[in-house]
């Protein structure tokens, strides 16, 4: 692993550009052919700047919440500097800048299936800067006596979640890219749904940096609130 605090941190910033870049290309070309004008269609492009608001807000939401001592910090030093990010916030925060976006824009049909690919690759891409930087980043797994543990620099074996979330989040992705649904949208929201449901499970393999009730972590209680919403959403359009 990277032993030095600085090259972790810039492993970890390249590998996470370079997911967001290359998910943003893929999906811009998903778009030109399906339709004409591609990301930058009026309509598009109004849904593009909802995503991009929208993830970028909840990104830093659900990392304070999942770290209300380093909310709690900032809040005290006034900083304006808001370090770490959560991709389950960049998630939920992007579905929701979408929606709005569409409202705005009138728009009414699913954008979401073409996103789900580009995302999975994303994502994967981003979870290799997560594992390269190891004890600096908070992604790590709790030790453990599996032959597959990883020692992160500490002299601990320990789960490497970071992998674990590559090889379930990238074969749900292309199944759900390849698979055709009657009802738009539908890819969508099973991998969100499904990915929801990964990170409520696998985080009981992380350390829980503060507990909130039931000894769960701010991610486990976000990602329960949402599936209370979204599930039913999901289940709805299954039928």
């Amino acid at each position: 692993m990277i032993a030095s605090a600085t090259a972790a941190a810039w492993a970890h910033t390249a590998f996470a550009w370079a997911g967001m870049a290359l998910g943003a290309a893929m999906w811009r070309r998903t778009l030109k052919g399906q339709q004409r004008g591609g990301a930058l269609a009026p309509g598009n492009f109004g849904v593009l700047v909802g995503l991009l608001i929208g993830a970028a807000l909840g990104n830093k939401l659900v990392f304070l919440i999942e770290r209300p001592d380093i909310a709690r910090t900032l809040w005290e030093s006034r900083s304006l500097a808001w370090p770490g990010q959560s991709i389950v916030g960049g998630l939920l925060g992007g579905l929701i800048g979408v929606e709005i976006a569409k409202k705005l824009t009138g728009q009414t049909r699913s954008t979401g299936d073409a996103m789900v690919w580009p995302i999975a690759v994303g994502l994967g891409l981003g979870r290799v800067g997560c594992f390269l930087a190891g004890l600096h980043d908070d992604t790590y797994g709790l030790p453990t006596a599996l032959p597959w543990g990883v020692d992160f620099g500490d002299g601990t074996p320990r789960h490497p979640t970071q992998l674990y979330e590559i090889a379930v989040v990238l074969p749900l992705g292309w199944l759900l890219h390849r698979a055709r649904f009657a009802t738009p949208g539908l890819a969508f929201k099973l991998f969100l749904a499904g990915y929801l449901l990964w990170r409520l499970a696998i985080e009981f393999l992380k350390p829980v940096p503060v507990a909130y009730p039931l000894g769960l972590s701010g991610i486990q209680w976000t990602c329960l609130v949402a599936l209370a919403v979204y599930l039913p959403l999901t289940l709805r359009a299954a039928r």
